[in-house]
């Protein structure tokens, strides 16, 4: 009699079950939380590359030496663009005391940025354009590493953002 009373509170007590309810759910927000957050980094990170290239490409637009002949001032056009691009600073991505400057989002570099300057070419009829490109580089999220669970260095995944921006050349 005692026994079967005692299995009877047992299985119609409820205390505790909330903690239950909370142990099995909160894992689940906790992970939907993470991936809006890393989901709102990626489009962060896309919007400002983006805004990098059409800041580069509006310098290009304007720029005079952008159809200049000669190799040494277009390379040197295009390094002033891209460096307007990694750090937002035409002049270059050092201090005058050597210490790199803060690029506009982490890992990017000048070999990151493709300038396509306007065609020169004097049997070319019509529009001409500039156009500023951001290749090879990789979104790394902070949290998804998934290389401890399948026994392996690293498997984070990595998204490759490309942006890029045509304006058409001013000049």
């Amino acid at each position: 009699m005692k026994l079967r009373l005692f299995h009877s509170r047992l299985v119609t007590d409820e205390r505790g079950s909330s903690v239950v309810e909370l142990a099995i759910v909160f894992p689940i927000l906790l992970m939907l939380f993470v991936g809006v957050a890393e989901l709102g980094r990626l489009f962060y990170t896309y919007t400002t590359l983006a805004k990098a290239t059409k800041v580069g490409a509006r310098f290009l637009s304007t720029e005079k030496d952008a159809e200049a002949t000669d190799d040494a001032t277009k390379a040197a056009v295009k390094l002033r663009a891209a460096y307007l691009v990694v750090c937002g600073y035409e002049s270059g991505c050092t201090e005058t005391n050597g210490s790199p400057k803060k690029t506009i989002v982490p890992g990017l570099t000048t070999s990151n940025v493709l300038v396509t300057l306007p065609n020169t070419s004097p049997t070319f009829i019509g529009p001409r354009y500039v156009k500023v490109e951001i290749t090879g580089y990789t979104f790394a999220p902070l949290v998804f590493n998934m290389g401890g669970a399948t026994n392996t260095s690293s498997s984070t995944f990595y998204f490759s953002l490309e942006p890029s921006t045509q304006m058409r050349y001013m000049h």
